[in-house]
């Protein structure tokens, strides 16, 4: 038996697909999507659309960007010769919520992950490769996140890096073991990155 009509059950199994909603939440956002004015819900799907058109990667970082270059890369204030290295462009928020960070940043779009079938080839490894080998670059700070996954993204870099006589340095003190970035408040990663740490 249908419980929904056509439109509505294809719009909770849209929800549904979102990471970590389920189906009560799909439903309750699929009712609530209903009872929006037409405008809001117009707003709503054009704000999907827009961002989806109009934002692409930073050809430097690999962040998030509306322009070819984002606006950390373009800043030359910034400290091109200190590249931090995290897994999404989350991070990267997180990062500048500290104020403390005054280098680059190279977002990865994942870590490795055997398990998932993400090897190196999948995420943008290479891109921070090319960007050491132009010449330039003093240190990489790794700051992925510390788990399995992360660590072991952090460790396959910094081998790839080693030969380049670069300081590879790890994010330390205060970051919890199995924790994301994205769930870290400021001060403690603040703390993180003074307190980083060779590896």
């Amino acid at each position: 038996m249908d419980y929904y009509v056509s439109p509505l059950q294809n719009l909770i199994e849209e929800f549904q697909k979102l990471p970590g909603i389920g189906s009560k939440t799909a439903q309750r956002l699929a009712y609530h999507v209903l009872n929006l004015p037409k405008e809001s819900a117009q707003r709503f799907a054009n704000a999907i659309v827009d961002a989806k058109e109009k934002i692409s990667y930073c050809k430097i970082c690999q962040n998030f960007s509306d322009k070819d270059t984002c606006s950390v890369c373009k800043n030359p204030a910034r400290d091109k010769g200190l590249i931090c290295v995290v897994e999404n462009p989350r991070d990267v928020i997180q990062m500048e919520k500290t104020n403390e960070f005054k280098g680059t940043y190279h977002v990865l779009h994942g870590a490795i992950s055997p398990m998932d079938n993400i090897g190196p080839e999948d995420i943008r490894i290479k891109e921070l490769m090319t960007r050491i080998a132009d010449g330039g670059v003093r240190e990489v700070i790794m700051a992925t996140n510390p788990n399995l996954e992360g660590e072991t993204t952090a460790m396959y870099i910094s081998k790839l890096i080693k030969p380049f006589g670069i300081k590879v340095t790890r994010i330390a003190h205060g970051v919890p073991v199995g924790g994301e970035l994205e769930f870290a408040d400021e001060m403690t990663l603040a703390k993180a990155i003074q307190w980083r740490v060779e590896l």
